[in-house]
């Protein structure tokens, strides 16, 4: 893939500023679908909080947090780093609305993951069908394999089971009442955790692969 991405930039006119407009649409797109998913299963499984503050909506701009959608993304590409990534404002959830509270959170956040891998799919098939009609819009399927890539990586970066990533709220939802309990105590130092797990390199072996077999097994990597 490496290769490919090489020989769809090497003497285009697809210019460093081209490429960047190219990552940042592909991460409003990736973090907008994510945000409306988690708002969407909640509205199916009771909850209709993200709905009545109109933020089940797929316009970026009303899911834009100042730090994660564009500071952080910004910080990345000027040090061009090979992993943009961010995160969106949190779509409002209430889960006194759900039947099973714990079950609604635990679905709700399996909606933010699913529909990005969805999105990988998808934009997977519009790829090798380009390939296959022989339809080589370069900066198109530069931007399929850059939206392609980050969606995999933020769909198994999210369900790390680490509160509060969408993984931590799926492992409270999995776990017995008190286990549940004492697990959601490390919210508040889950990012802590998640940057040291950075630092270390112990979460790019845990990422590396998963994302590696979702890429290959969707024919891109």
């Amino acid at each position: 893939m490496t290769k490919l991405v090489d020989l769809l930039t090497k003497g285009t006119v697809i210019v460093d500023i081209g490429l960047i407009l190219l990552k940042v649409l592909a991460l409003f797109m990736a973090l907008t679908f994510h945000e409306f998913a988690h708002g969407w299963v909640a509205r199916r499984l009771g909850d209709h909080t993200a709905e009545s503050q109109g933020r089940l909506t797929l316009n970026p701009k009303d899911h834009i947090d100042p730090f994660g959608t564009v500071l952080l993304p910004a910080m990345l590409i000027l040090m061009k780093s090979p992993v943009v990534f961010g995160w969106a404002k949190p779509v409002p959830i209430d889960p006194r609305n759900f039947k099973d509270p714990r079950r609604g959170m635990m679905w709700s956040a399996l909606g933010g993951p699913m529909i990005n891998l969805f999105l990988a799919a998808a934009l997977a098939v519009i790829f090798k069908a380009m390939l296959m009609a022989e339809f080589h819009v370069r900066g198109l399927l530069l931007f399929l394999i850059i939206a392609i890539q980050l969606n995999v990586f933020l769909a198994v970066f999210n369900l790390i089971p680490i509160p509060p990533l969408d993984g931590g709220r799926v492992m409270v939802g999995l776990l017995p009442p008190r286990q549940a309990m004492a697990y959601s105590r490390i919210e508040p130092y889950g990012f802590m955790i998640v940057i040291a797990l950075m630092y270390f390199n112990i979460l790019d072996r845990f990422a590396f692969y998963p994302i590696q077999i979702i890429l290959r097994f969707l024919g891109i990597g």
